[in-house]
């Protein structure tokens, strides 16, 4: 039940010490952990509710401390799980459609698909996304329910030892304050026309990016254009299969499709994957022969498939690492909100930087051809690059995401005479953060003191 508190700060094995107490009750519901922080699961008492909105009920009170470790009312570990795999949503998130379109069957509107003009689309779907701004949970515009349920399980977890400063792992590489990662769903041959203007607007603000290619029908993407996108500095991963819809339909399609999927990666080199739609069934994720996926959205609230992780931080499903998508997708800025700013992205980015997350964004080549939606994009290219520079965030490639997150799951924080420090591949690039209690706020440091490994 610790596995999943000690997997994300990757501090000493003692500080995620919990046990539960109690037997778990059924069915699951909502509940608060502390201030501010949410769950949802089982718990050892009947005082769940079925919705995240109104009063709920503060599980702390069921908290308490024997011999300097918490005993909890639930088992935390399933807790993050429900919310990382959308196990909240009411019935199966991962195979039905929801948020059914009321003017055409979702078969049909996919055969069409294609052919629709942009302005057609859009009607359709405002009106299958109707009272999308009503839902209580996930929280809108970024939820963070993964990261303040971690901040009150530390925060309990430092009381109960005694102290108000605790070593763990940094999330990001060299110390960058959070990480931004830019990726370009390729949807038409429009798209694949336009993907060297993306990057050379991108040159002039040092992003590189990852570019998905749909492998299938949609259009061909030529070796040579693939190779000029690695040639310059960027990536090239799988989208979906033909971008129908129907990847997830049932389990005997997604088993011939994700054959040819798979090969399809091999083939490029690929080592993401990105659905179409963002359409996911997570039980199934084991099929799937890549390193890491970025199919799951932080809040659902405007795409076709509810749900969301509430997570602003990369993730394991199995053996693949999900790099969520943290931001809204260019089209449902422009063509959902009819939003030429990049005022929303801004309020999200200032969100999730407040838990040091990952900023994802995907921008599709197909919906900034345009000078008005070009301009926008710009300007976020412009926010972006001054980010890095005064907020220190590591603009990265989703592989170099991958890799690093793989590395720091492997590291440990161990003392060594009178420091702290970090064992393990890649250690030279982490770095050692302390989480400092201040009354029942939990902030980060990098700040070190004497007395920091003595004191323990």
């Amino acid at each position: 039940m610790n596995k999943a508190f000690l997997d994300y700060y990757r501090c000493p094995e003692m500080y995620g010490e919990f046990c539960l107490q109690g037997e778990l009750s059924s069915p699951a519901g909502y509940f608060q952990f502390g201030s501010g922080a949410i769950g949802y699961g089982q718990v050892s008492s009947d005082a769940r509710a079925a919705s995240a909105s109104g009063q709920l009920y503060d599980a702390m009170h069921g908290v308490s401390i024997s011999n300097s470790t918490p005993t909890l009312p639930f088992d935390p570990t399933s807790i993050i799980d429900n919310f990382r795999f959308e196990r909240y949503v009411n019935g199966n998130v991962s195979g039905k459609w929801s948020g059914h379109l009321k003017a055409l069957s979702k078969e049909a509107y996919y055969a069409i698909r294609p052919v629709l003009p942009v302005f057609v689309r859009k009607f359709i779907q405002r009106i299958s996304l109707n009272g999308w701004n009503r839902k209580a949970f996930p929280k809108w515009p970024v939820d963070r329910s993964v990261e303040q349920f971690f901040r009150s399980l530390l925060a309990l977890s430092m009381r109960a030892k005694g102290i108000d400063r605790l070593p763990f792992i940094w999330f990001w590489p060299e110390g960058h304050y959070g990480c931004a990662l830019m990726t370009h769903d390729v949807e038409t041959s429009s798209g694949l026309n336009f993907v060297t203007s993306m990057m050379d607007i991108e040159d002039s603000y040092d992003v590189r990016s990852s570019f998905q290619i749909i492998p299938e029908k949609r259009y061909q993407a030529a070796q040579n254009l693939l190779s000029q996108i690695r040639e310059r500095g960027c990536e090239v991963n799988v989208h979906d299969l033909n971008h129908d819809g129907h990847l997830f339909r049932k389990r005997s399609e997604f088993v011939r499709r994700v054959k040819k999927i798979n090969n399809y990666g091999r083939k490029i080199g690929a080592l993401g994957f990105r659905s179409g739609v963002l359409y996911r069934n997570l039980d199934w994720y084991d099929d799937l022969e890549f390193a890491y996926d970025m199919s799951i959205p932080n809040v659902g609230h405007l795409d076709p498939q509810p749900g969301g992780c509430c997570t602003v931080m990369p993730y394991f499903i199995g053996e693949i690492l999900e790099l969520p998508l943290t931001t809204i997708q260019d089209y449902s800025l422009f063509h959902i909100l009819g939003d030429y700013s990049i005022e929303l992205w801004k309020k999200q980015i200032a969100l999730i930087l407040e838990e040091n997350g990952l900023l994802s964004f995907n921008i599709h080549p197909d919906y900034v051809i345009p000078p008005r939606a070009r301009r926008v994009y710009v300007e976020l290219l412009e926010y972006l690059s001054d980010l890095c520079t005064t907020k220190n965030v590591w603009m990265a490639l989703p592989r170099e995401v991958d890799r690093w997150w793989r590395q720091r799951t492997d590291m440990k924080v161990v003392t060594e005479g009178e420091k702290w420090v970090i064992k393990g591949p890649g250690k030279e690039r982490a770095r050692i953060a302390y989480a400092v209690l201040e009354g029942n706020e939990v902030r980060y440091s990098f700040q070190e003191k004497t007395a920091d490994v003595l004191a323990v």
